[in-house]
C-alpha cells in the first residue's frame, strides 16, 4: 500500500470531490465511471489473468461501475457473467446508462438466484458503495454471506460492500475482499479497524481528478509516510555526544515482569536515545543488566528512590510491566508528579483509568481494551468508531493519544488525526507495546515535540514490524524489530 495518498477522507468528502470534478471542472460523471471501470479491469487482469469473472451488481453508482467493468471485459474479448441483485431498470443516471451500454454491446444480465460455481472464477463485488447508511440486510446480506463462503478470490469495487467508509466498522456483514480498487479519494475507514482485513490489497486511482478539486475539502485523517519521518530525523552532527540525545527513564518491571521494562529500554536505545535508565524492582536488576549491559538499571523500593533519577532524565516512560498494587501506584504517582514529559502505556494507563487527570505534556498509548477502560466503555464500542474514540480520549486526557491496533491513530485535541497504514498481524504479540513506548520516548528525548515523536514512533515501530516479519508474520517477536528500528531512525544512511 505504499502508493496510497496521504490525504484521507470520509465518504462525504469523497462525494464532494466527485461533485466538484463534475460540476466545477466539467468532467462528465459517466466519464469518471468509465475511468473507474477501466482501472478495476486493469487491476483484475493483472492479479488474475487466467480466471473467469463473475460481476455482482447491486444499486447506485457502485453497480454502474460493475456494468462498465463487464462491458470493457467483453470488448477485450472476455465473457464475464453479470448477476444483478437490483433490476437494472430501477437504476438512475450514470448507473442506468452503464447497464444500458453493457446490454447494447451484447451483454446479458442474470437475476440473482445464488452464486454460480466458483471454480476458476473471481468475483467482482459491485453491490454497495460508500453511501451505505445502515446494516446490510435482505438479499444483499445473503449475497455477501455467499461470497465470503465461496473459495473464489474477490475484487471489491471502490470499497468492500458492508464496510463503513468513515469508521472501518462492519455494517452487519461485509465482503472479505482479496483486492480493493478504490477511486477519487482514499476512504479513511479502509485503513483502520476492520478495514485492512476486509479490503485486502488496495489499489488507488484518482481518476485524473484535478488537484484543485481537493482544495478546502475537509480531511478525515492524514496518513503517516516515510517522507515525513525523513524530514524529522536529520543526520547527527559530527561532534554529537550522548548528552545531546536525551535520557529516557523507564519505570516498570513489577513483580514477574522484568522483560517488559527491558524491551522498552532497549527499544529506546535502538531509537537513538543517548542514555536509558530502567527503574524496576530490585530483584530484576541483575536480569535486565546482564541481558542488555548498555542500560542503566536501578532497583527501586519506594518513590523517593526515583528523585535522583528524575533529575537526570529528559523523558519518563511509565508502565511497561509496572503491575498493580502499592509499589506500582507509588511509582506512577511519583512519575506524574515529576514535572517531566511522559509516555504512558500498559499498567500506567490502567492506573490512570482509576484516577483520571488531564495534562498536555504526555503521550498515552492505549490498545482498544485500555482505551475502553479510560473512557468507561466496552472494547466493541471503541472499535466501532476508532476516530471518535481517539478524539474523546484526547479531549478527556489532553496531550497526544495513540490508539493502537490495525490502522493506529495519533490524535491531539485540536488537530486532524494521523493514521498509520504500516504494520502487520504478526505484531499482535506480547512486548510490542513496550517497544513502541521506548521508541516514542527516545524520539521525544531527542528534542522532537511529543505529537511528532508519537507520530514518527508509531510509523517506525510499524514499519520495523513489516521489515522483520517479511512474508512470515506468525512467530514475530518484539525484539525482532530492533535491527530494523536502527535502520529506520537513520534515514538516508
Amino acid at each position: 500500500m505504499s502508493g496510497l495518498p496521504e490525504r484521507l477522507y470520509a465518504a462525504a468528502g469523497v462525494r464532494e470531490l466527485d461533485r466538484r470534478t463534475i460540476e466545477d471542472f466539467g468532467v462528465p460523471g459517466y466519464q469518471l465511471m468509465c475511468r473507474a471501470g477501466a482501472a478495476a479491469v486493469e487491476a483484475l487482469r493483472r492479479r488474475w489473468p487466467e480466471r473467469s469473472v463473475v460481476v455482482l451488481c447491486g444499486a447506485g453508482n457502485n453497480a454502474g461501475d460493475g456494468y462498465v467493468i463487464a462491458r470493457l471485459m467483453r470488448e477485450a474479448g472476455c465473457q464475464p457473467r453479470v448477476i444483478a441483485l437490483v433490476d437494472p431498470e430501477r437504476l438512475r443516471g450514470d448507473a442506468l446508462r452503464a447497464a444500458e451500454d453493457f446490454i447494447a454491446g451484447g451483454g446479458t444480465i442474470e437475476r440473482w438466484s445464488g452464486l454460480p460455481d466458483s471454480a476458476g472464477a473471481v468475483f467482482v463485488d459491485a453491490l454497495l458503495g460508500t453511501g451505505l447508511d445502515r446494516d446490510v440486510g435482505g438479499v444483499f446480506a445473503e449475497a455477501v454471506a455467499a461470497i465470503n463462503a465461496a473459495p473464489a478470490p474477490v475484487l471489491a469495487v471502490d470499497i468492500p460492500s458492508g464496510l463503513n467508509a468513515d469508521t472501518g466498522a462492519t455494517m452487519g456483514i461485509a465482503v472479505e475482499a482479496d483486492l480493493t480498487v478504490t477511486f477519487v479519494g482514499m476512504k479513511a475507514g479502509m485503513l483502520t479497524a476492520r478495514g485492512p482485513a476486509l479490503c485486502g490489497d488496495i489499489v488507488f486511482d484518482d481518476l485524473r481528478m484535478p488537484a484543485e478539486a481537493a482544495q478546502g475539502v475537509a480531511l478525515k485523517a492524514r496518513r503517516i509516510t516515510a517522507r515525513q519521518i525523513e524530514s524529522c530525523l536529520p543526520p547527527r552532527p559530527a561532534d554529537a555526544h550522548k548528552g545531546n540525545s536525551g535520557h529516557v527513564l523507564v519505570i516498570g518491571g513489577g513483580a514477574g515482569m522484568p522483560g517488559a521494562a527491558r524491551l522498552a529500554g532497549e527499544a529506546a536505545l535502538r531509537a537513538g536515545a543517548g542514555l536509558v535508565s530502567v527503574a524496576t524492582r530490585p530483584a530484576h536488576v541483575p536480569v535486565i543488566a546482564s541481558g542488555r549491559p548498555e542500560l542503566i538499571c536501578d532497583g527501586v523500593n519506594e518513590a523517593g528512590d526515583l528523585l535522583p533519577m528524575f533529575e537526570r532524565a529528559t523523558v519518563v516512560a511509565l508502565g511497561p510491566g509496572l503491575g498493580h498494587g502499592d509499589w506500582a501506584s507509588a511509582m506512577a504517582a511519583a512519575a506524574l508528579g515529576s514535572g517531566l514529559p511522559l509516555v504512558v502505556d500498559a499498567d500506567g494507563l490502567n492506573l490512570l483509568a482509576e484516577s483520571p487527570q488531564r495534562r498536555d505534556d504526555w503521550v498515552l498509548t492505549p490498545h482498544p481494551g485500555e482505551a475502553a477502560r479510560l473512557l468507561g466503555l466496552d472494547t466493541r464500542t471503541v472499535q466501532q468508531d476508532r476516530f471518535a474514540s481517539v478524539a474523546r480520549l484526547a479531549e478527556r486526557y489532553g496531550g497526544t493519544i495513540v490508539l493502537k491496533g490495525a490502522g493506529s491513530l495519533v490524535q491531539t485535541a485540536d488537530d486532524t488525526p494521523w493514521l498509520c497504514s504500516a504494520g502487520n498481524p504478526g505484531m499482535a504479540v506480547a512486548g510490542m507495546g513496550d517497544a513502541l513506548t521506548g521508541i516514542i520516548a527516545a524520539l521525544a528525548a531527542q528534542c522532537l515535540d511529543l505529537e511528532l515523536a508519537a507520530r514518527c514512533g508509531v510509523w517506525i515501530h510499524a514499519r520495523a514490524g513489516d521489515i522483520a516479519a517479511g512474508t512470515r508474520p506468525r512467530g514475530l517477536l518484539a525484539s525482532d524489530l530492533f535491527a530494523a528500528i536502527r535502520g529506520l531512525v537513520n534515514p538516508g544512511c
